[in-house]
């Protein structure tokens, strides 16, 4: 086979392992290695197996990894994801549905101090699902909303997403996290337009609750200061170019360790459970990127992108095309694996792609990230589905039964941010 050949094969490869239960990190790293091998002969795999892990984990921008895993590993221990629930369902709770948005509401502003769409979603769905089921609520409706809910801790900074991107592509985080702003919001807007539009339909699936007084809210409000000033201290310090994102990092988990002392949650078993958390979350991610920069210097031998590049401009498709074709191939592949792992997988042959098709890296940036988000809610391989499986006690169907209406949204999202592409860069250009 020709060498672009090989790289088509080599993909195939990675998935066919993924699918046998092969960690993807490992099944990247084999396929890279011996593809290597095949290309320039296998007395080159030690100078691969050398060079690739230490390039990948080398660079000190990489700190900010553990960094950001730690402030949202210790927000969620703090005790700030009850109180963001409270806040929010004090102000809709009473309409049909409302817990379902308030569920969204403060997956919204939970992600804002943790980054991750599988922690924000196991964190909200502890608190937000036994209290949907205590009003009544359809296990579908109830478990999609914390699911979908849970991907905006992706797209709303601070984002590990945005960061591994950010790494990869050598483009800036500031302007990355800044341009996830809008799109967060405007994500967690249409997520509880589907809440209503779930509701019009079947008013059973979300019955209205009590309302709360002023009072409640007020109280409530007092409550979610914490979350405020960590939000505003990361992201407004790394905007207004008081810290590096590796600096805010620090800030931020240092921040949220505090939180979780002035709120009495940090005891010695506390301390010790969320720095292993953070070790292995921190450990697995490390690994994928290892496999990932083994399999980028297989892609480069194989001149795959290059060849994919030439491939694309011969057929003389519009850019839009192309786009909207890489759209459907990220969606079926995210129902494959999961999503970092996608995107580690295809960045380093995709992204020359859609530069040389002349589309903002950081628009696209936010484009990738809104796909992997699908990716999280969709069956089978969709991360949050299993999270909420564990959580709830849910079988997988009734959960994945729920979460099309969703899905919906996020497609939407997505033909919003092609119309207006703005809506991601409107805010980094501002500064």
């Amino acid at each position: 086979m020709e060498g672009p050949a090989v790289g088509v094969a080599g993909f195939a490869a990675v998935l066919a392992l993924i699918a046998l239960r092969v960690p993807v990190g490992i099944a990247m790293g084999v396929v890279g290695a011996i593809g290597y091998g095949l290309v320039y002969g296998f007395g080159t795999i030690g100078f691969v197996l050398g060079r690739a892990p230490f390039d990948a984990v080398f660079p000190v921008s990489l700190s900010v990894v553990p960094l950001f895993v730690m402030m949202g590993v210790f927000a969620g221990h703090g005790g700030l994801s009850r109180s963001l629930y409270e806040f929010v369902a004090s102000f809709i709770g009473h309409l049909r549905g409302g817990l379902a948005m308030a569920t969204v509401g403060a997956s919204a502003l939970f992600g804002a101090v943790c980054g991750s769409s599988i922690a924000t979603a196991a964190t909200i769905g502890r608190i937000a699902l036994p209290e949907m089921r205590r009003h009544g609520y359809d296990d579908r409706l109830a478990s999609a909303s914390v699911a979908a809910g849970g991907t905006l801790g992706v797209m709303i900074p601070p984002s590990i997403m945005f960061v591994i991107y950010g790494l990869m592509t050598e483009n800036s985080i500031r302007d990355l996290f800044t341009a996830g702003i809008l799109p967060g919001i405007l994500g967690t807007f249409l997520y509880m337009a589907a809440v209503r539009w779930v509701t019009l339909r079947n008013p059973n699936a979300g019955p209205a609750s009590e309302r709360h007084s002023w009072a409640d809210r007020l109280r409530g409000l007092g409550q979610v200061w914490q979350v405020v000033v960590l939000f505003a201290v990361v992201l407004g310090g790394m905007y207004l170019g008081w810290f590096s994102p590796t600096e805010a990092a620090a800030v931020g988990a240092f921040g949220a360790l505090l939180l979780a002392a002035l709120n009495r949650r940090l005891d010695r078993e506390t301390l010790r459970a969320g720095l292993v958390e953070t070790a292995s979350t921190t450990a697995m991610i490390f690994l994928i990127l290892i496999g990932a920069a083994i399999f980028n210097f297989f892609l480069d031998a194989t001149g795959l992108t290059q060849a994919m590049i030439r491939w694309v401009k011969d057929l003389g498709l519009s850019p839009w095309v192309v786009m909207l074709a890489l759209c459907a191939f990220y969606i079926v592949l995210g129902c494959l694996m999961d999503s970092l792992s996608m995107i580690l997988l295809t960045l380093g042959a995709v992204y020359p792609l859609v530069k040389s098709l002349g589309f903002d890296p950081i628009w696209f940036g936010v484009i990738l990230v809104t796909l992997s988000e699908i990716g999280m809610i969709t069956p089978p391989v969709g991360m949050n589905l299993f999270v909420l499986q564990s959580v709830g006690g849910l079988r997988l169907e009734v959960i994945s039964r729920g979460i099309l209406p969703f899905v919906t949204a996020d497609v939407v999202r997505i033909g919003l941010l092609m119309l207006f592409p703005a809506i991601a860069t409107w805010l980094p250009r501002q500064g």
